[in-house]
């Protein structure tokens, strides 16, 4: 018996051969990069080469169009268009609204279902993550539909009040948006900042509740602070996620004449290539997106990386 259980150890032994692990798992891997470069690097590394030609007729427009090396003329171009420009100017304001709201809404829905005093926590969280799962182009579409006079119970209701008010006229467009966008992603984010309060050590609460610290205290001197590093996660991805916007403002274009083609960025992008067909500016204004991503990111990390290693 124990000559058996050593034959089968080297049996083992020969098997495990040194660097097998290392291909294995390069096998498994190899469709994913795959993926990966077809579906991601290769298009960036398109646009970019793209963003650095433009097309040019001659003549008088009878000779056709010809693929010029403009290099960094594209770029120039959308830099100083006032619409693109006037694009980053309202998410400035929108950022300004929304992040704040979102995110405060997010901490203290987050902090009331960590408390003791907290009942049926699974429901709540269910009604709060269920706006999130609505797909955007849907939510966009209820909301547009809620803010449209003539149809809106909302508004017949106010107006029936004696509140005359129109969410999609040029001064309310965009607190608009901004409720569409709350509405959309505050759950995910409560969801998001009540798993890293789970983690939090119950003794340093028990601590805290033992030295006669309130709730309200203990909430915003405790937990608050030792789930920074996951409320800098939220606020990254949620920066990121405002540079990207683009589905609630163009479902609303339909509906009101506020919003134009060119109304944020993103949309200007859209239209740059879709509708007035200049592919190489589109791909410009996607690079200078992502480079402003980029950017913004790496702001929001090291200051929030700062915050919570002190």
């Amino acid at each position: 018996m124990t000559t058996s259980l050593a034959g089968r150890t080297r049996t083992v032994a020969r098997r495990r051969i040194p660097g097998t692990g290392g291909r294995t798992a390069a096998i498994f891997l190899i469709p994913f990069f795959s993926l990966f470069v077809v579906a991601m690097v290769a298009p960036v590394v398109y646009a970019i080469g793209l963003s650095f030609f433009a097309q040019q007729r001659s003549g008088l427009g009878f000779g056709g169009a010809e693929t010029v090396f403009v290099g960094l003329g594209n770029y120039v171009e959308v830099l100083t268009n006032e619409s693109f420009l006037a694009g980053f100017l309202r998410l400035f304001v929108y950022c300004l609204m929304y992040i704040p709201i979102m995110l405060g809404a997010a901490l203290g829905f987050a902090l009331l279902l960590d408390a003791a005093v907290t009942v049926a926590k699974r429901a709540f969280q269910l009604f709060l993550f269920l706006p999130h799962a609505v797909p955007g182009v849907i939510a966009a579409l209820i909301w547009a539909y809620l803010y449209t006079p003539g149809v809106s119970p909302i508004v017949s209701a106010l107006a029936a009040g004696g509140i005359e008010i129109d969410f999609l006229s040029v001064h309310m467009v965009l607190p608009s948006i901004v409720n569409i966008a709350v509405w959309e992603w505050t759950g995910y984010n409560v969801i998001v900042l009540f798993t890293a309060l789970q983690a939090v050590p119950r003794d340093i609460l028990e601590a805290a509740r033992v030295d006669g610290a309130s709730e309200i205290r203990t909430a915003f001197s405790i937990k608050a602070p030792l789930i920074l590093p996951a409320f800098g996660v939220t606020l990254l991805f949620t920066v990121i996620g405002t540079l990207q916007m683009f589905t609630e403002p163009q479902i609303l274009s339909k509906a009101t004449t506020a919003v134009t083609s060119t109304w944020v960025p993103n949309m200007w992008a859209y239209d740059a290539a879709f509708n007035r067909n200049n592919l190489p500016q589109a791909a410009a204004a996607s690079i200078i997106l992502a480079l402003l991503a980029g950017l913004l990111s790496w702001i929001v990390t090291r200051i929030t990386s700062k915050g919570a290693s002190r």
